[in-house]
């Protein structure tokens, strides 16, 4: 089996400009937010974000102004933190086009490109005005009970990252607790990145080939990256850092700076 481990800064290089990107865990939890920032210090532009649940990653792309356009859900940097401040201000202004959606009908969509059919249903949507604003279409019943039901267009991002709890070098990921919407995503995406906190032997993930959320052959590179989720948490491994995201919520360019410094893989990692 191939050695998939590279460097952070490697993982982010190998991203283009432009690309559109799933990133994996919900809110401020067990998402893959060291390659968020990486992106931001290389420099990413036009970049796209699909997710059902982002927050602070997404809020990070429009502070850079990386990202341009967003397939999203429900968008919050968590609980009592509130709204996403400067993912707000790049829809009103129009630097990013939002293309809205609901959680499910993210994961819809992800679950058609998964199974390479145009399409998938999804329930709920009807009541709202997604189905107007997104041209969304209706299909009838065809076993005769004269329903409509609402169909999503696929959605398979260029690329998918996640975080990990574990990784070995052939790209098997595992990850305890909740996936959130990771399963469909990695299944969903053209290519697929891990970033993860610990490298472990292939011996130790075969003792519970259960916990692997992802298998290599799946995996194009996998970067290890202790404390990769911060300021967001990691089950068990550690906690939100909420006063790490108080700070990186003050105004300012040089609040900016301090929170990218005070970031664990900038203290780390050379990405020269």
């Amino acid at each position: 089996m191939a050695n998939k481990i590279v460097s952070l800064a490697e993982m982010a290089r190998s991203i283009p400009d432009g690309s559109s990107i799933g990133f994996g865990g919900s809110f401020l939890h067990r998402a893959p937010f060291a390659l968020v920032r990486e992106l931001v210090r290389r420099g990413a532009r036009g970049l796209e974000v699909i997710k059902s649940s982002p927050g602070y990653d997404i809020d990070l792309l429009a502070r850079a102004h990386a990202v341009s356009r967003a397939k999203a859900g429900i968008v919050a940097i968590e609980g009592g933190l509130g709204l996403a401040p400067s993912y707000r201000r790049a829809v009103e202004d129009g630097e990013l086009q939002l293309e809205e959606h609901s959680c499910m009908t993210i994961v819809a969509g992800m679950r058609a490109a998964a199974a390479g059919v145009p399409f998938a249903p999804v329930a709920g949507v009807f009541g709202s005005d997604l189905l107007a604003l997104n041209h969304w279409k209706t299909v009838a019943d065809p076993y005769g009970s004269g329903k409509e039901t609402v169909v999503v267009p696929a959605i398979s991002p260029d690329v998918a990252v996640i975080h990990a709890n574990e990784a070995d070098a052939n790209g098997d990921a595992r990850v305890y607790g909740s996936p959130p919407w990771d399963r469909e995503l990695t299944r969903a995406a053209k290519r697929v990145f891990v970033t993860a906190e610990r490298l472990v032997s292939s011996a130790q993930l075969a003792q519970q080939p259960e916990l692997t959320l992802l298998p290599g052959f799946m995996v194009e590179a996998v970067a290890i990256v202790p404390r990769g989720a911060w300021p967001g948490s990691l089950h068990p491994d550690y906690d939100v850092d909420y006063a790490a995201v108080e700070a990186y919520l003050e105004p300012g360019d040089a609040a900016l700076a301090r929170h990218l410094a005070a970031a664990p893989e900038a203290r780390v990692f050379s990405r020269a």
